[in-house]
């Protein structure tokens, strides 16, 4: 059995045939995709390491793994610390790192489809700080030497009907086409795998938990367009949704039919798409221009059939929530039940209205201590069982063919503390404040954030996250560019029909974890005497708060209000689709506060 030293010798080895002295390895794949296929995942085949966020770089007789503060637990634990030393992110970057760690002559490689240009730009100039030079590789050198690496998934594509998507791909294709027109491009290159589905109204299985397909694609400004995937992933039904307007070729041969491009101004993602993309355009005589997808804006602001479709699938998932938390509040206090075990109850329960076509991330299903950290992921060597006295937090989602969803919630097991129950209440109170917000047209996310961690820091006290962020329409359960953070550089202004989280939470370590999660709709509203266009947000998402941890005597009249006004409409609209003793437990939760 190969052990992770072996591993990281025969990389080295693999690294001296090559003329090279190290090797940088990210969780990454061609599209910079926030979650990766199997085959990708080379990070953890090198070092253990599972979370979702994370690199390595290797030296001769030096090597170190980087994580953000989601992962300094979990580093610890599944990353030999003989082999690896740990840097906190927080603490130092990569390229500190290089520029501290390099030694004169040192030849550093990395693969240009796995890193943006403007990452491969600076880790190059704090290499030349050290007289090294890092250059990029022709083919992964972790490849080489990973004898089972999985093939590329080959899932067949998936139309999307134009009832759930609401515009056809050729609509879509003439808005993109009309933007190059404006601008003054010839094409644009898409590299999302999530941009490339909404672009073509396809989905595909190639990653876990987003239904996308791996593929490249490029649209040209008289909206005809070519779409790079293996072929043997399409169905005649593909075939005949894409038309005539959008011709097909294989995926590997997209790298060099970008040398068709010379003398054309084509319009390049510098977040989205990789280095070598820059490269091989500007090997062609390419005009580059640094821009945003043009479709990721598109995609963010929903139509009215994807709204209606997010209205009916978060109905459908939080009548299944309902009765996960039933479950929950009957079996967790009785003992013997453990984290894996209410994850796969959960996805049970989502599954039996027969709809469910996967979940839309790995579900965090986390007791007690396990709750402190904001993005545990559960295994069978972290699983633990339940025990009366803590809390248990759950933030799941569903992948449905009209709608994604993404939702937390939190139990008592047993009688909570008075902590928990006032932790909780300052974070419903966050939440209520951004749900009740009203803004002006222009607003970013990032303005917004305080108003959920205003009751927290006066008690001192915060969290380390996010507050929102965007979600998509049967596709990414991440979606950009909006977002509710005030740090990050986040400034996109909110617009109607976009589709963001409300997620304030606390962590005590080592004890609990509260975080209170729906979705809701940037919505436009109408207010008398108005000297500006203002929004606010529809709630989207309805499943029931857990009463025993919510204080009534901190709530203002308008709060508590807000909270019975909720439970009323989650009786409406969870409430049909529940009988006997849900039934009956949906309403006795739903009860106004009293």
């Amino acid at each position: 059995m190969q052990t992770h030293e072996n591993r990281l010798a025969a990389l080295r080895e693999e690294l001296g045939r090559r003329g090279l002295t190290g090797f940088v390895v990210p969780i990454a794949d061609e599209h910079l995709s926030e979650y990766v296929g199997e085959y990708a995942q080379r990070l953890q085949w090198l070092t253990g390491f599972a979370g979702s966020a994370g690199s390595a770089i290797v030296l001769k007789n030096k090597a170190a793994i980087f994580v953000d503060g989601r992962y300094t637990v979990q580093v610890r634990d599944q990353v030999d610390e003989k082999l690896f030393s740990y840097v906190p992110l927080a603490d130092m970057s990569m390229t500190d790192w290089i520029r501290a760690n390099a030694s004169e002559e040192d030849v550093i490689g990395y693969d240009a489809w796995l890193h943006t240009r403007s990452w491969a730009k600076e880790a190059g100039q704090a290499a030349a700080r050290r007289g090294a030079k890092m250059v990029a590789v022709d083919g992964n050198p972790i490849d080489s030497v990973w004898s089972d690496q999985p093939e590329k998934p080959g899932a067949k594509l998936d139309v999307q009907p134009l009832e759930y998507a609401g515009k056809s791909h050729g609509e879509k294709r003439a808005e993109i086409a009309a933007w190059l027109e404006e601008e003054g491009y010839d094409a644009t290159v898409l590299t999302a795998l999530d941009s490339i589905a909404w672009t073509f109204n396809i989905r595909g299985g190639d990653i876990s938990n987003t239904p996308v397909a791996i593929a490249h694609a490029l649209v040209q400004a008289d909206g005809t367009a070519t779409l790079f995937v293996d072929e043997t992933k399409l169905t005649d039904e593909v075939r005949t949704h894409l038309g005539n307007e959008v011709s097909v070729r294989g995926y590997d041969d997209y790298a060099a039919s970008l040398a068709n491009l010379a003398g054309k101004a084509v319009a390049v993602d510098p977040e989205r798409a990789p280095a070598a993309i820059f490269e091989a355009l500007d090997s062609a005589g390419a005009k580059i221009a640094e821009k945003r997808d043009p479709s990721v804006l598109m995609k963010a602001i929903k139509n009215e059939a994807e709204i209606e479709g997010h209205r009916a699938a978060q109905a459908r998932d939080g009548a299944a929530l309902a009765r996960f938390l039933k479950w929950i509040g009957q079996t967790a206090p009785k003992g013997g039940l453990d984290e894996l075990t209410a994850a796969a109850k959960l996805r049970e329960l989502r599954a039996e209205g027969g709809e469910l076509r996967d979940i839309s991330f790995r579900t965090i299903s986390a007791s007690g201590p396990h709750g402190a950290l904001p993005h545990y992921s559960v295994n069978e060597e972290t699983n633990r069982e339940m025990q009366v006295g803590e809390l248990y937090l759950v933030d799941s989602g569903g992948q449905y063919r009209d709608g994604t969803t993404d939702v937390t919630r939190v139990a008592a097991i047993g009688e909570p503390t008075a902590e928990m129950v006032k932790r909780y209440t300052q974070v419903l109170k966050g939440h209520i404040a951004l749900d009740i917000a009203v803004f002006p047209k222009g607003t970013t996310g990032g303005a917004l954030d305080t108003l959920a961690r205003q009751f927290l820091w006066k008690d001192g006290v915060d969290y380390g996250h996010g507050t929102g962020h965007g979600v998509g329409a049967y596709l990414a359960v991440h979606e950009g560019p909006q977002r509710i953070a005030a740090f990050g550089g986040f400034a996109e202004p909110l617009k109607a029909g976009m589709i963001c989280s409300n997620e304030p939470g606390y962590y005590k370590e080592g004890d609990f974890g509260i975080r209170i999660e729906n979705l809701v709709l940037v919505e436009e509203r109408a207010i008398d005497g108005a000297e500006k266009d203002m929004l606010g947000f529809e709630t989207l998402t309805f499943a029931p708060l857990e009463r025993e941890l919510i204080d009534p005597s901190l709530l203002t009249d308008e709060e508590r209000r807000w909270v019975d006004d909720y439970h009323a409409r989650t009786l409406e609209v969870v409430g049909p689709q529940l009988d006997g003793d849900d039934r009956k437990w949906l309403e006795t939760r739903c009860a106004p506060l009293g």
